[in-house]
């Protein structure tokens, strides 16, 4: 029996703005608009809250803004921090889900099937993160396919607040797709374009839920082909997979320190942090590699990286660090202090549970059922909830913790 699906859409609420206000906080809570200047024909890429109050909307020009909100504060666009913002919490997905599909710079499909828990749960969780970590507003759908997640976050954002960014999550669940989307105005479906919103409201149709009690044959009789497609959307149905683009080709994390460090025993701490990170990445996503590579970067910026082909693949993370730590112990001069430091895996292949001569196969499946268990409280409770003993005799400074 197939799996109920359960996939994530993430809107970033107005993102660049929502950027803006991080680099001059004194914008916060206030009508802002990036964009071109009204004096130059600029349009606005991006509208707070509060100025959404007054009917400015995102692609109208900066001047008829003005005219809607004359208190409205223009603010141009900071290139490249969006770009860095938006990477960060690509990251957070990927860390979370093993398929995500970027949509825009501030949106993005998540596949969190394999994840055993709610996926309201799930949603909580990675907006928690992302407000907590990167002091971002976002909102959340969740269903059983894409169709669903994105119309969820698009009705569940229209009914927040409308004087701030709404950080909602309005989950759908299995089962009841038709009935949610019921109610909805027909334009509110997906593919319904004007031209086609007018037919249907020729025939007396206005809901989606109208929609769906029609037979898909009288629809495609009127439509065509796009009738059919019309008809299944209004039931909710959608098969769309998420799609991450292209095959993973390497799993990799890596820390850039507050401070350069010297010190062997934090550096090795350091790499058994980011090794457990990368294995957990490999098993969310059902890999499994034979090739170990660590990346240290000095304090003049030159960076060098060293790798080594194991035996036989594996996602386990007390074979990641072995390597990676041989690896160090074979590159990283003593004393020498560290500005980045990075540990990865690729040439995937499935994974390989070869018993040892003397019982080694036992020691493997014991490691492979600890980090089951790891990984489902760390899904549940969050990342730091378990530690390694490591973790609590040897304390990093502050400022270079993770």
């Amino acid at each position: 029996m197939a799996k109920t699906r359960k996939i994530l859409h993430l809107d970033l609420d107005a993102f660049f703005c929502a950027v803006e206000e991080q680099l001059n906080p004194t914008l916060r809570g206030k009508a802002i608009a990036v964009g071109g200047k009204p004096d130059e024909r600029g349009v606005v890429s991006s509208a707070s809250y509060p100025a959404r109050k007054y009917g400015v909307r995102s692609a109208m020009p900066m001047a008829q803004a003005i005219r809607l909100c004359p208190h409205l504060i223009v603010v141009g666009q900071t290139r490249g921090v969006y770009s860095q913002r938006s990477r960060a919490v690509m990251n957070i997905l990927r860390d979370t889900a093993p398929y995500v599909e970027p949509l825009s710079i501030d949106e993005a499909f998540l596949d969190v099937t394999i994840l055993p828990d709610p996926i309201l749960d799930i949603a909580t969780r990675l907006q928690k993160r992302i407000n907590d970590e990167l002091d971002l507003p976002c909102s959340l759908g969740g269903a059983t396919n894409k169709l669903m997640a994105k119309t969820a976050n698009t009705v569940g954002k229209a009914r927040g607040a409308m004087d701030k960014p709404p950080n909602t999550i309005t989950i759908v669940p299995a089962g009841g797709e038709a009935a949610f989307l019921a109610p909805l105005p027909i334009r509110r479906l997906w593919g319904v374009g004007p031209r086609n919103a007018e037919t249907l409201q020729k025939l007396g149709l206005t809901t989606v839920g109208e929609v769906a009690n029609w037979s898909e044959e009288a629809l495609v009789a009127r439509l065509g082909k796009l009738g059919g497609d019309i008809w299944r959307r209004a039931q909710g149905i959608d098969f769309r997979p998420v799609l991450t683009g292209h095959e993973a080709k390497s799993i990799s994390k890596e820390v850039t320190f507050a401070k350069d460090i010297a010190d062997e025993a934090e550096l090795k701490l350091t790499l058994r942090r980011l090794a457990d990170g990368v294995g957990r990445q490999a098993r969310k996503a059902g890999l499994a590699g034979t090739t170990v590579r660590i990346k240290l970067r000095w304090t003049d910026f030159s960076t060098l990286s060293r790798q080594i082909t194991l035996d036989q693949p594996t996602d386990l993370d007390g074979d990641i660090y072995e390597a990676a730590r041989r690896l160090f112990e074979g590159t990283w001069p003593p004393g020498k202090p560290v500005r980045l430091i990075g540990v990865g895996i690729s040439g995937f292949g499935e994974p390989n549970r070869q018993l040892g001569l003397w019982g080694g196969g036992a020691s493997e499946k014991h490691e492979e059922n600890l980090v089951g268990v790891l990984d489902r409280l760390r899904d549940k409770y969050g990342e730091t909830m378990i530690r390694r003993a490591s973790d609590l005799h040897y304390q990093p400074r502050e400022d270079n913790k993770r």
